[in-house]
């Protein structure tokens, strides 16, 4: 037969220890207190409308990582780019956008940076200002994939679509050399201000860099406004379109202009 002691323990009503210093709490409230005052629950930063710190970028070694990056197949491109932490834009995007189209272009566009439908998706120039360059495209009787790739000075998205930091474009520069030097494009299309102030090396403005032929890794490139600059500025559209005009012509008087002297490429 239980006792009345064994009915006590059965239903919680012993005696509990407690700590002298702990204000009259058992032990074990006293350790799970202290636990939640060193940690605090996400809930109650949202509730306090905080944020918790966002994890700190791993460095990677400059110096080790040109010369690996020089060395990327396009199997292994997408991948590292992806898993790349040299600058901070790799914590606030949603998706890496590498770049699109055809490997043996002998076109090569690049912009800017991504936006939001391009971080959404993970592929450059397909919301508004995508679709004014598929036009552009077309009318040179051409298209996204097809005797053409897309690239971006950034391969991540900058929050709020800011300009880019002049150290995001220098970390992302070897992953568009690395695609210069792949792809052995006959001509190289800058398209904005950023493109050409990082492929020139110049912080001219876009009206002084148009009209002309410039170089960049042994490649004739031209320069014209970006799709999204078209869309809020349409009496642009015919200078971007004589722009692309000189580019056509610019191949065609050139038919066996590549990239010089190129590392060998992984296929």
């Amino acid at each position: 037969m239980a006792t009345r002691d064994d009915i006590l323990v059965e239903l919680g009503l012993t005696p509990t220890w407690r700590r002298r210093d702990s204000g009259g709490l058992p032990a074990a409230a006293v350790a799970s207190v202290a636990l939640e005052s060193a940690v605090p629950k996400p809930l109650a930063l949202r509730e306090a409308g905080l944020r918790a710190a966002p994890a700190p970028v791993v460095a990677q070694d400059a110096t080790a990582r040109a010369p690996r990056i020089a060395a990327l197949s396009w199997e292994e491109f997408a991948g590292d780019v992806d898993a790349c932490t040299a600058c901070g834009l790799c914590k606030t995007r949603n998706k890496s956008v590498p770049g699109v189209g055809d490997v043996d272009a002998e076109w090569l566009f690049v912009g800017e940076a991504p936006g939001a439908e391009e971080d959404a998706r993970g592929e450059p120039f397909v919301g508004q200002a995508g679709r004014l360059l598929d036009n552009m495209l077309a009318a040179l009787g051409m298209a996204r994939g097809r005797n053409v790739y897309i690239a971006n000075v950034l391969k991540c998205r900058p929050p709020n679509n800011r300009t880019p930091e002049p150290s995001e474009a220098e970390a992302c520069r070897p992953y568009l050399e690395r695609q210069v030097a792949m792809i052995r494009p006959k001509l190289i299309v800058a398209l904005g201000k950023s493109a050409a102030s990082l492929l020139l090396g110049t912080d001219a403005t876009i009206a002084s860099l148009r009209g002309r032929v410039h170089r960049y890794r042994g490649a004739p490139l031209i320069v014209t406004y970006h799709p999204a600059y078209l869309l809020r500025n349409l009496p642009d559209k015919a200078k971007a379109w004589e722009d692309m005009l000189l580019a056509r012509r610019t191949v065609a008087a050139s038919p066996d202009n590549s990239v010089a002297d190129p590392p060998p490429v992984a296929r």
